[in-house]
């Protein structure tokens, strides 16, 4: 296969795209009796991302503390798809951790806006 063709396939294989499933759970309930009400069903965000990216994620979990007793976990696996009831308008920390690939602490976020450099 002459050099040209085989950047080419190199090239279209990074394009490939895979499914990241996002699972959202609350380790961490600040409630009076300890039970997360809202919680019925799976909380799932779906992403079409690059599969180098979906590789980087696959079963890393990133924690959230709210600092009110309450702490959210994402959790990320590859291609699995299931009923979900949304993310509880969560979806922020999904963007913060694919574009910072971390939850930010609200410190951080508070500085970044100041600074403008936090955008969504």
């Amino acid at each position: 296969m002459p050099h040209f063709a085989i950047y080419i396939v190199r090239h279209l294989l990074k394009l490939v795209k895979m499914i990241l499933r996002f699972e959202l759970t609350m380790p961490n309930v600040g409630s009076w009796n300890g039970v997360d009400t809202g919680r019925k069903a799976g909380c799932f965000i779906f992403k079409n991302l690059p599969k180098k990216q979906v590789e980087e994620l696959n079963n890393k979990s990133f924690y959230y503390n709210f600092g009110d007793g309450w702490g959210a976990n994402v959790r990320c696996e590859k291609a699995r798809r299931s009923k979900t009831e949304g993310f509880r308008g969560y979806d922020w920390m999904v963007s913060e951790i694919l574009k910072y690939g971390k939850i930010l602490e609200r410190s951080e976020r508070h500085s970044m806006r100041d600074a403008g450099t936090y955008k969504f």
